[in-house]
């Protein structure tokens, strides 16, 4: 790494990053975050008792769909025409909550770190939203690139944390 912040010109100003010499490669991200709550709550969620209705389908679609417009929410992004984005939400009786990871790929030339972040942000989001009746003191948390492959940078994954 050269701790060199990409997104800042030689005057400090915030600019885009021109990508336009790149080569494409086959690039892919995989984030995760979690939601916890109380073990009742978690419990009316899977048995799919929430007011609101499918809580982990409409996170999961909304993850999705987040990471399509990431671009639109992260100002310096560049737009992507990803391949694939995938979100799996996984219950955790030892949080108690729900898992959200995120998977996302494309061939192009810049990486997909932040698609994934921000379905795994907009799942977890939506998870608290669906469920708030339920249980106001849900906690979002340890949102966090899991891994990356691709690009010049070539592959990186996280260091192992102990299991939040």
């Amino acid at each position: 790494m050269t701790g060199k912040l990409t997104h800042l010109d030689e005057t400090g100003a915030a600019h885009m990053v021109d990508v336009g010499a790149k080569g494409e490669t086959e690039r892919v991200a995989v984030a995760e975050g979690f939601v916890t709550m109380l073990p009742e709550t978690l419990q009316r969620i899977l048995e799919g008792n929430a007011a609101k209705g499918d809580v982990i389908g409409a996170a999961r679609i909304a993850g999705i769909m987040a990471a399509k417009k990431t671009a639109e929410l992260i100002p310096l992004c560049h737009p992507l025409m990803l391949t694939n984005v995938s979100v799996e939400i996984e219950a955790d009786d030892a949080l108690p909550g729900l898992r959200v990871q995120a998977t996302a790929k494309l061939t192009g030339k810049t990486g997909v770190e932040m698609e994934a972040l921000t379905a795994v942000s907009i799942a977890c989001l939506t998870i608290y939203d669906m469920a708030k009746a339920a249980d106001k003191a849900m906690v979002i948390g340890n949102i966090r690139l899991l891994s990356k492959s691709g690009g010049k940078s070539g592959d990186w994954t996280a260091p192992l944390q102990g299991k939040v």
